[in-house]
């Protein structure tokens, strides 16, 4: 059973109405669940499909390719020594076929795997499809693929044959919070908002990761069982991550590992000067590919310029690798567990909080009440000037919602166990912080207090001052 993903089902069994051929692409990071979408979706029912092989040369990937045109009913007796060839065996095979036999639906997966070097691939995908899918009515052709700057570059913003060729894409985001609620409940896994939170804050929404989740366990055991247990399911997925998306992962590598040590990002220099990279093409491309696949995310701080962008690492599984799974040099099988209440896992828990409401924009709009107007999220960072008083102090704030209706929405991120409780140390803090806030920017917009909890604030004492709150709740929805 499918969860989630209405939209994307719509859209692919739509082209199935549709009267001329069609060419999609769907795309997103490794374990997102775009194969099973796919194949959900036509109810695994294709005319052809084929699975590209990792790092397999041309030669195995020309066999492989023969082998599914056979098992797919195909009679050719000759094994394709160029793509060109092996597409125009695809074609006659179709052709074969009795006009009125309906849509011919084309599945191949793992697309990138099979551009091997000097292949030729995507010349001959280009002739396949303008010169022979296009004259046709009745063709569904689906590319998917793990390695999405791949598909991107080579298929959507393809600048030869390919340009402007696609007729829909798909980019497939990980699970939100409500739809992984919907796959607990599915699994009968039993866990509260707050423990599929704190899987989320490990995980991500990325459903293989979560298809580890074992029933009877807690969601603390099951993360010592996936990530910290010898030969945990999960506990060597760093590696394979990176290397199946990349094919040269070392610069994107490097990236992260600098990003991981700066929770509210770097600028372009100071990363040069933390990995010690070049600054050149292949640090560019590096930098666009892992904020293609979702892995960072590029922002301007509210007033900056574009020059003064700022990248931040958003994977929660690559920020959990770093903080956990990489320093347990212990090979404590039971880190996790023994962590629970830890000013460890406190100081975790309220960085990974902060991601996970930045990963959910929609619903924090939604459940203020500006879902419609125009809005665009940043952070804030006042360093005193030199010639400032003795004692002023800097501010950093991690979300801003700038609104078009002349608003702006000053969020504070917490996590808690309980209602959290703002005290008067709190309370004047958070006064200070719009006043600096308000005073820096020279802004006339109204900049209201909002914040963002799990079980919402404490009753009394300061909590009547805060005119916006957003709860965990809002974040299911």
């Amino acid at each position: 059973m499918i969860i989630g993903r209405e939209k994307e089902i719509a859209l692919l069994r739509g082209l199935l109405e549709e009267d001329q051929s069609q060419f999609v692409a769907v795309y997103g990071r490794r374990r997102v669940g775009k194969t099973f979408l796919i194949r959900e979706s036509y109810n695994y029912n294709f005319t052809f499909q084929h699975t590209g092989i990792y790092a397999a040369p041309l030669k195995e990937q020309l066999a492989e390719f023969y082998q599914s045109l056979k098992s797919a009913g195909c009679t050719a007796s000759t094994l394709p020594t160029t793509w060109s060839e092996a597409f125009h065996l695809l074609e006659l095979f179709i052709d074969s076929m009795k006009p009125d036999s309906g849509k011919k639906v084309i599945f191949i997966d793992e697309m990138p795997w099979m551009d091997t070097h000097k292949s030729g691939f995507v010349r001959s995908l280009d002739h396949f499809w303008n010169s022979w899918a296009t004259s046709r009515r009745d063709i569904v052709l689906i590319v998917c693929g793990s390695a999405t700057s791949w598909i991107i570059n080579n298929v959507i913003m393809n600048y030869g044959g390919l340009h402007n060729r696609l007729t829909n894409q798909v980019y497939l985001e990980p699970f939100s919070l409500r739809e992984c609620r919907e796959y607990c409940l599915s699994r009968r896994l039993h866990y509260t908002d707050n423990q599929i939170l704190e899987a989320y804050m490990v995980m991500g929404g990325i459903p293989y990761y979560w298809s580890f989740l074992k029933r009877g366990e807690s969601v603390a055991q099951n993360i010592d069982r996936m990530f910290f247990k010898e030969k945990g399911e999960l506990s060597l997925e760093f590696k394979a991550l990176y290397s199946s998306l990349f094919k040269r992962p070392d610069t994107h590598i490097q990236i992260v590992t600098a990003l991981a040590t700066r929770k509210m990002g770097m600028l372009r220099d100071d990363m040069l000067t933390a990995t010690k990279l070049t600054d050149n093409k292949t640090f560019s491309t590096a930098l666009l590919e892992l904020e293609q696949c979702g892995f960072i995310r590029k922002y301007l701080p509210i007033g900056a310029k574009r020059k003064n962008a700022v990248y931040q690492l958003m994977d929660n599984y690559t920020l959990f690798y770093f903080d956990f799974i990489k320093e347990n040099h212990n090979g404590d099988e039971h880190f996790w567990t023994s962590s629970i209440d830890t000013p460890l896992h406190h100081s975790w828990a309220g960085r990974a909080f902060e991601r996970v409401c930045l990963q959910h924009l929609q619903q924090i709009k939604a459940a203020l009440g500006f879902s419609a107007v125009i809005s665009s999220a940043h952070s804030w960072v006042y360093r005193p000037q030199k010639n400032a008083e003795e004692g002023t102090k800097g501010a950093q704030i991690d979300l801003l919602i700038d609104r078009n209706d002349k608003t702006i929405n000053l969020c504070e991120m917490k996590y808690s166990s309980a209602p959290y409780v703002i005290t008067e140390e709190e309370d004047l803090r958070i006064r200070n912080r719009r006043a600096m806030f308000i005073r820096a920017t020279s802004t006339r917009k109204t900049v209201l207090v909002t914040l963002i909890t799990t079980y919402g604030l404490a009753a009394g004492g300061y909590s009547g001052d805060i005119p916006c709150q957003v709860t965990m709740k809002d974040l299911f929805k």
